[in-house]
């Protein structure tokens, strides 16, 4: 399975296929430590026994049915403070995966969750290694909902279930892989801006006036933007604030 031909120059030269496994992002941190995270090595199973998810939460997906991978970066040209641009970047590469499939309704919901309207396709989590200054590597953890039709929470959905379309993984995989490329060479290239507002242009309730939360507190707020640090910008009582990952949640 997956032995695909790349439309790549790098990304998924290398792909290494798991059954089953715990973790892609263990996996691939293993490569790492064994001297074999060669850039763009992606790390591929059917089922994940214990995926991981934004905020410490389980990534929960039935075996073969979704793509559920890891991509090796080595993002040596960013900072530590610029980290969140390469969120942008590969939230955006899935964006541009995704957008030709299920059209204008897909969003990223910040900080790089993808939603089609109020229930989530898909989520990546990444896990980044700093040494002098700089990312040395990168575990981009990427988790799918592809063909499943039967979810846990009424808020998750697939490219099946949008499209009513059963999809071969191994055929979408290619042009994945190749969005996630070129996104990435065009962060390589310092094309920040230009990413930065595309990412802007996709996020979810961007300038709308919605109900949020922070602790147990409900409070009204309007997203205006995101700094240099990811931290999200927003509009409350005619005050602009900003929040980071775990300070806030969205209220639906």
């Amino acid at each position: 399975m997956y032995k695909i031909k790349s439309k790549t120059l790098f990304v998924g030269k290398k792909i290494v296929y798991l059954p089953t496994c715990q973790s892609t992002n263990d996996e691939a941190a293993d490569l790492l430590r064994q001297g074999e995270g060669i850039e763009g090595t992606v790390v591929i199973t059917d089922y994940q026994t214990a995926g991981r998810g934004q905020r410490g939460n389980q990534w929960l997906t039935q075996a073969g049915e979704n793509f559920t991978f890891s991509l090796i970066l080595r993002p040596t040209f960013l900072s530590p403070a610029e980290q969140f641009r390469l969120n942008i970047a590969i939230s955006l590469g899935i964006y541009d995966f995704l957008e030709p499939l299920v059209g204008e309704s897909l969003k990223i919901k910040w900080p790089n969750d993808i939603y089609v309207g109020n229930q989530k396709l898909g989520g990546v989590l990444i896990e980044n290694t700093l040494q002098s200054g700089r990312i040395e590597s990168a575990i981009v953890g990427i988790g799918l909902n592809i063909n499943q039709i039967l979810f846990e929470s009424e808020r998750a959905t697939s490219l099946r279930v949008l499209t009513s379309k059963e999809y071969s993984l191994a055929g979408l995989l290619p042009d994945l892989l190749s969005c996630l490329e070129k996104n990435y060479l065009l962060l390589r290239n310092k094309h920040f801006d230009t990413l930065k507002t595309r990412y802007l242009q996709g996020l979810f309730r961007y300038q709308e006036l919605h109900l949020f939360q922070q602790d147990e507190k409900l409070f009204a707020g309007m997203i205006m933007g995101i700094n240099e640090m990811g931290q999200l910008a927003m509009q409350v009582e005619n005050k602009l604030v900003y929040f980071d990952l775990k300070e806030i949640s969205y209220v639906f």
